[in-house]
């Protein structure tokens, strides 16, 4: 474990030295304090509850997965937000790490400025980014626009379906399921498949 800068905390878990020293290196040079870890267990050994302003996770680790650590923090009923990084995303990746309440599902690679930005989310708002957007009247708007198919095929983007597997389910091809995604996640104005189940689902939840 390494901890460096003078501001709000950030945890960073990846069993990848150079992405940890990457990641510590740029959140310290714009001000963050940083504490790095190589492991799940080892970040569960030193982390404090309410210390630290989000946890920026990799999924797949040997021992205690991205995943795993985010369900037994669940367990422990902590709220710290997690930004999940990953070179092997897939939807069913995403789908799981959003329904348990992640903030973001960051593919590799990325910009830097994503990442800050992302992080500075977390430090002010505490709660996924599309939990503040669903507030807008347009969210609705965007929904309806759907067509029948679209709707269909993004309810099962939602469960976690690959698009093999929805293409079997609809009787269509990958390549028609891929050009209804695309079209999905542009009416809803959504950049990556995390995005568009955090829209879905907080569009979803009773208010």
């Amino acid at each position: 474990m390494s901890a460096t800068g003078t501001g709000g905390l950030v945890y960073v878990v990846d069993d990848d030295e150079a992405i940890r020293d990457s990641l510590g290196w740029l959140l310290a040079s714009i001000g963050y304090r940083v504490a790095t870890y190589s492991t799940a267990e080892q970040f569960l050994e030193g982390y404090k509850p309410g210390a630290a302003s989000c946890l920026v996770l990799d999924v797949r680790m040997p021992g205690v997965s991205g995943l795993e650590l985010q369900q037994e923090l669940n367990r422990r009923g902590e709220t710290l937000p997690i930004i999940f990084i990953t070179g092997h995303g897939d939807v069913p990746m995403a789908v799981n790490a959003v329904k348990s309440g992640a903030f973001h599902f960051l593919e590799k690679p990325f910009k830097d400025a994503q990442l800050v930005a992302l992080i500075e989310q977390a430090a002010k708002l505490g709660k996924p980014p599309a939990e503040e957007r669903i507030q807008g009247p347009c969210v609705a708007a965007r929904l309806a626009s759907l067509t029948q198919r679209e709707r269909e095929v993004i309810d099962r983007v939602v469960q976690g379906l690959k698009n093999r597997e929805i293409a079997d389910q609809l009787g269509i091809s990958v390549k028609t399921v891929e050009a209804h995604r695309a079209r999905v996640m542009e009416k809803m104005s959504v950049g990556s498949v995390a995005e568009l189940v955090q829209v879905t689902l907080a569009a979803q939840r009773p208010r």
